[in-house]
C-alpha cells in the first residue's frame, strides 16, 4: 500500500474543455421555460434539437449543426402537440427521426428532411397515443429498430412498436410515484428507473417483473437519476438528507450497500449524468449550473474517480450529448456537450490534447453504429443483441437514411371503445342513423373505398421492397 501512487494515472486526467466562438453558436433562441427535469437538448452528427417556447402548443427547432448564428424567429419548428414539448430523443439508428413527448399526453415521432427544415412540421410520422397523464421520457432501445420507451406522470411506463405504431408492452403497475427517469441497459434487456418514491427499480420489460430494487437511493426528496452503465452496474445521482448533492454506484445483483457514495455539494440544481460507454466517464450536468464536472468509473476503490470540472460563467438550462460517431476524431476529441443559455445554445468540446496526428485508438475504441442489430418484432419475441459497432479511424460518414414506415393494420377494426379516432369515425354514423339510411349506404361505401385504397398501398410496399431487393442482388 505504501507503494501506491498518490495521483492515480488516467489518460482522461487532462480532458480540456472549450466553449466554442460566438459564431459557431446557434443564437436568438427562445429556449423552453417549463418546469421539467429534462435535458431540453438532443444531438446527433446531424442535427442538434432544443425544445422552445411556443405559443399556443408545443414545439421544437431542428437545426443542421452548420446552421449557426442567429436563427430567425420565423424559422420553421416541428409543431404538432397541442401542449408544451417535454422531452425529446433521437432515434439511434436513423438520424432523420426524432421523438416527442408532451404535455398533450401524446409520443409524436417525426421524420425530417435529410437537409433541415424549410416549412414547419406539423404532420408526424406516427402519434402513439396511451397515456392518461403528460409524457416527460422519451427514449429509443438502443439496439432494436423502432422500439421507443415512454414514461409519463400517470406513472405508466409504454413500450411502442413505432413501425405498427402499437404499444406492446405497458408497465403501468410498477411505480405508485412519479417517474424521474428511465435508462436502457447496454443491449436494451433491461430498464432501471428513478422515482419520487425514491426507489431505484431494475426491471425486465418483457417480463414486465421487477429484478431488483433499493428503497432510499437517496435518502432527499429532491428528484433522482439512475442509469445502466456498459458493465451492468447502475449509476445514480441524488440528494442526502441534508440536501447535499450525491452520486453512488451500485450493483444491480445486490443492491443493500452501494460500491461507492459520494458527497458533492449543496447546491440545489438536479444532476443530468451523461455516459460515455467506450471511455466509461460520466459527465454531471447540473440544471443551473455552471459547470460539468466528469468522473472515470473504473473497477478499483474508490470505484468513481473525480477527473475535473469544466467552469463557465453562465449557467445552464438544458444540455444536448453528441454520440461518438458525431466528434471529430483528428482532434481528440472525447465529448461534445450543447449548452442552453436563456436565449442561445453553445458547443462545449471536451478534447485530450495530444501532440500526434495520428488515430489515437486509445481514446476511440470501437463504438456504437447507427445500424440496429435487431428488429423491433425479434426484441420483442425475446432475442437480445449488443449494439453493432463501428470504428471511427477514418470518421463517421453518415449513410443514408431509410425512411420511417408506419404500417397501420385497419385502425377501424381494432381500436378499443372510448379512442378519440373511432368516436370520430362513429360519430357521424350515430348522426347519420337518426337522420336516413341513405347516408348509411354513403358512409359504408366510403369505408370500403378507404380499406380497398389501403389494401393496395400495402401491396404497393410489398412490390416496391421486392424490386428494391432484386436490385440489390443485380448491384452485387
Amino acid at each position: 500500500d505504501t507503494m501506491r501512487r498518490v495521483v492515480r494515472q488516467s489518460k482522461f486526467r487532462h480532458v480540456f474543455g472549450q466553449a466554442v466562438k460566438n459564431d459557431q453558436c446557434y443564437d436568438d433562441i427562445r429556449v423552453s421555460r417549463v418546469t421539467w427535469d429534462s435535458s431540453f437538448c438532443a444531438v446527433n452528427p446531424r442535427f442538434v434539437a432544443i425544445i422552445v417556447d411556443a405559443s399556443g402548443g408545443g414545439a421544437f427547432l431542428v437545426l443542421p449543426l452548420h446552421k449557426t448564428g442567429r436563427i430567425d424567429k420565423s424559422y420553421p419548428t416541428v409543431c404538432g402537440h397541442t401542449g408544451p414539448v417535454l422531452d425529446i430523443d433521437w432515434c439511434p439508428h436513423n438520424d432523420q427521426v426524432i421523438a416527442s413527448g408532451s404535455e398533450d399526453c401524446t409520443v409524436m415521432v417525426w421524420q425530417i428532411p435529410e437537409n433541415g427544415l424549410t416549412l414547419s412540421l406539423t404532420e408526424p410520422v406516427v402519434v402513439l397515443e396511451g397515456h392518461s397523464k403528460r409524457v416527460g421520457i422519451v427514449a429509443w432501445h438502443p439496439t432494436a429498430r423502432n422500439v421507443l420507451l415512454s414514461a409519463g406522470c400517470d406513472n405508466a411506463i409504454i413500450i411502442w412498436n413505432v413501425g405498427t405504431g402499437e404499444a406492446l408492452i405497458n408497465l403501468d403497475d410498477m411505480h405508485v410515484d412519479m417517474i424521474y427517469n428511465v435508462s436502457w441497459n447496454r443491449n436494451g434487456s433491461l430498464i432501471c428507473t428513478a422515482s419520487k418514491d425514491k426507489k431505484v427499480r431494475v426491471i425486465d420489460p418483457r417480463k414486465q417483473e421487477i429484478v431488483a430494487e433499493k428503497e432510499k437511493t437517496h435518502e432527499g426528496a429532491r428528484p433522482m437519476r439512475a442509469i445502466f452503465l456498459a458493465d451492468g452496474n447502475i449509476f445514480t445521482t441524488g440528494f442526502s438528507r441534508m440536501s447535499e448533492r450525491q452520486l453512488a454506484l451500485w450493483n444491480p445483483k445486490n443492491m443493500e450497500e452501494p460500491i461507492a457514495l459520494h458527497e458533492m455539494d449543496t447546491s440545489n440544481g438536479v444532476l443530468l449524468p451523461f455516459y460515455d460507454p467506450d471511455t466509461n466517464i460520466i459527465y454531471l450536468c447540473g440544471k443551473g449550473d455552471s459547470s460539468i464536472r466528469y468522473f472515470e468509473i473504473t473497477d478499483e476503490s474508490p470505484y468513481v474517480h473525480y477527473l475535473n470540472t469544466f467552469s463557465s460563467k453562465e449557467p445552464q438550462r438544458g444540455m444536448g450529448f453528441m454520440p461518438k460517431r458525431g466528434l471529430d476524431v483528428n482532434k481528440c476529441e472525447i465529448a461534445r456537450f450543447f449548452k442552453l443559455h436563456e436565449r442561445k445554445c453553445e458547443p462545449i468540446i471536451m478534447t485530450v490534447p495530444r501532440k500526434s496526428d495520428l488515430f489515437q485508438d486509445d481514446l476511440y475504441p470501437d463504438t456504437a453504429g447507427p445500424e440496429a442489430a435487431l428488429e423491433a418484432e425479434e426484441w420483442f419475441e425475446g432475442k437480445n443483441a449488443d449494439p453493432l459497432l463501428i470504428s471511427l479511424k477514418h470518421g463517421y460518414i453518415p449513410g443514408k437514411n431509410r425512411d420511417l414506415k408506419v404500417v397501420k393494420k385497419n385502425i377501424l377494426d381494432n381500436k378499443p371503445a372510448g379512442n378519440k379516432k373511432s368516436d370520430l369515425i362513429n360519430a357521424p354514423k350515430k348522426a347519420a342513423d337518426a337522420s336516413n339510411p341513405q347516408n348509411d349506404a354513403k358512409l359504408d361505401e366510403i369505408l370500403k373505398e378507404l380499406k380497398c385504397i389501403k389494401d393496395t398501398i400495402s401491396n404497393q410496399d410489398e412490390r416496391i421492397s421486392k424490386l428494391e431487393q432484386q436490385m440489390a442482388k443485380i448491384a452485387d
